[in-house]
């Protein structure tokens, strides 16, 4: 696991990202609404994401999947609609995991060569790439035309007479054709196609995504997708069968294998309890030996398997949705009963012993936008939690393409109806980043003056993560119970000590709607262990305020704007 500095990851999906088309039509067509292109990430978008202080971008959904729009002119052949999800298609039904989507590529027969091409120029600009592996399952459509040569695809030597067999690749209802759930009207009713019939021909049906072992699953299933088989058996017990290996397991670590080869600095792992720990712990180890320094992340939701997922699988980091991000959305919300003790609880409990395993965030492509009115309605709201977000510990930081100015994704796009998220589904643009965009000068020239100010913020909190070491890699010191008898204190006042040898910065956030007064204490314990003594300046490294004491046993006075925080610096 790399530990000389902490990840500061940037998540965009290629295919909105450079789209400069704002007609935003619902059920719109590439041709309508715009598609954004791998080239479009250009020198110039790379330099201001860098600049922001971000060390690795995760390039979301750039493997070729299941999609409505028709490329048979460039001899892909195409996928039944029926169980495609949105005109764009969902970016996790994989067709081929050989491959790049088309819709991504200027020049489509060179599809995988600009997206070599993206990795160098991404490298050259002195970032890292990561990208997505969707291990539990592929669109029923999955079938791989850039294969290497010898390589076996999915289910081409499956026994599909059988519902579980160890050596098969899938998991199948034999005698039951799938059937296409009821309701279900792709692509709205402008869209027309021979294929758009409400039936799909795979006879047996197999398994679908979300473990539905069924030929009839519903239109609330991950129906366009088969779960992928590594050697457990669901309708016996869940046992696992994975002596001899499972030959998927060989199969996933080859595709693994291209990708790095290809430069791929790490993957992030979508809903990785839906496959075996075993299969973890054999295929991470063994392509860090081939890799070393290849990044694991895990899409995680389950706390009490955390542990076994980092210490026996072997992730680098998991997604921390059910602990920080579920507590910093009910504070940003100012939801009733929210407490900042709720933070403690987390690195606490759940976290204990693996906080620095945690990924935080408080966007991604799953959730709803910060200003959207499904969340906080305000980008300016999320200031408190994205400082402790960011400041908490040393496992990564993630922002999501648009937080920066405030994205509210608005409408309905589609399959994805007005949700408060940026549709993964549908061709659309995405307004506020396209602001920042500004028709691919990336110089931010029509954001009005607020975003500006919100993405500058971000700018300062980043880069100052980035640039210290007690932020980076220090030690953490919880202050909230040294101060929860303070005149002034209140469970809405966030308060911690990051710090290392050489440097310590006092955290500080508010997540009331007005401002806090308070003199915050350090106890005798950390003043004895940090030898700490005497007159005290601080400097905030987000503002630059100062503030002083002149004996810090005494503490610091503090006043704070509501929905802000400080990052005082002890000089």
């Amino acid at each position: 696991m790399e530990t000389d500095h902490k990840l500061i990851i940037y998540q965009l999906l290629p295919r909105l990202f450079g789209n400069t088309k704002t007609l935003n039509k619902i059920n719109g067509s590439i041709e309508e609404n715009g598609v954004g292109k791998l080239n479009d990430i250009t020198d110039k978008a790379l330099q201001e994401i860098k600049s922001i202080g971000f060390t690795h971008i995760w390039y979301t959904g750039v493997i070729e999947h299941a999609t409505m729009t028709d490329y048979t002119a460039f001899g892909i052949a195409n996928d039944d609609p029926d169980i495609v999800k949105g005109r764009a298609g969902s970016p996790y039904a994989i067709r081929d995991y050989y491959d790049i989507a088309p819709d991504l590529a200027v020049d489509v027969h060179n599809r995988i060569g600009e997206y070599e091409a993206l990795i160098q120029r991404t490298h050259n600009n002195g970032l890292k790439v990561l990208m997505d592996l969707v291990p539990n399952h592929v669109a029923r459509t999955y079938a791989s035309d850039t294969k290497p040569k010898g390589a076996r695809d999915f289910g081409q030597d499956d026994d599909t007479g059988k519902a579980f067999e160890p050596k098969n690749d899938f998991y199948y209802i034999p005698g039951q054709p799938f059937v296409v759930p009821a309701g279900y009207n792709p692509g709205g009713d402008e869209f027309t196609s021979p294929l758009k019939d409400g039936r799909f021909n795979e006879n047996p049906a197999k398994a679908t995504g979300n473990d539905v072992f069924s030929a009839t699953p519903s239109i609330n299933d991950w129906f366009e997708t088969m779960k992928l088989n590594y050697g457990v058996d669901y309708m016996n017990n869940r046992n696992g069968h994975f002596d001899p290996i499972p030959p998927l397991w060989n199969k996933v670590y080859d595709i693994l294998c291209y990708w790095s080869q290809k430069g791929v600095d790490g993957f992030r792992c979508d809903m990785v309890e839906m496959v075996p720990i075993e299969f973890w712990a054999w295929v991470i180890p063994k392509l860090k030996t081939a890799y070393p320094g290849i990044v694991f992340i895990g899409e995680a939701y389950d706390k009490s398997k955390y542990y076994d997922y980092i210490f026996k699988g072997a992730f680098d980091y998991l997604y921390d949705k059910v602990g920080l991000y579920d507590a910093i959305r009910r504070l940003t919300r100012n939801e009733y009963g929210s407490s900042t003790w709720e933070i403690n609880n987390v690195w606490n409990n759940h976290c204990q012993g693996i906080d620095q395993h945690m990924l935080r965030f408080m966007e991604n492509h799953d959730e709803q936008r910060i200003a959207s009115g499904d969340f906080a309605g305000d980008g300016w709201l999320a200031v408190p939690g994205m400082i402790v977000t960011a400041t908490l510990n040393v496992g990564p930081v993630m922002i999501y393409f648009g937080q920066e100015v405030g994205e509210a994704a608005p409408g309905n796009q589609g399959f994805s109806g007005n949700d408060g998220r940026t549709s993964i589904f549908d061709y659309c643009g995405v307004p506020e980043h396209q602001k920042w965009l500004n028709n691919g000068a990336f110089d931010g020239g029509r954001l009005a003056d607020h975003q500006k100010k919100l993405r500058g913020f971000y700018q300062t909190l980043l880069n100052t993560v980035h640039s210290n070491e007690a932020l980076k890699n220090g030690s953490f010191y919880e202050l909230m119970m040294a101060n929860e008898h303070q005149p002034g204190f209140d469970q809405l006042l966030y308060i911690y000590m990051r710090y290392t040898n050489n440097q310590y910065i006092l955290v500080i956030t508010n997540f009331n709607r007005d401002s806090r007064k308070i003199r915050v204490k350090l106890p005798d314990d950390l003043l004895i262990k940090l030898h700490i003594n005497g007159k005290k300046e601080f400097i905030d490294l987000l503002s630059d305020t100062k503030f002083s004491t002149d004996d810090i046993q005494v503490g610091v006075e503090i006043e704070l704007p509501g929905t802000s925080g400080m990052l005082l610096e002890m000089r």
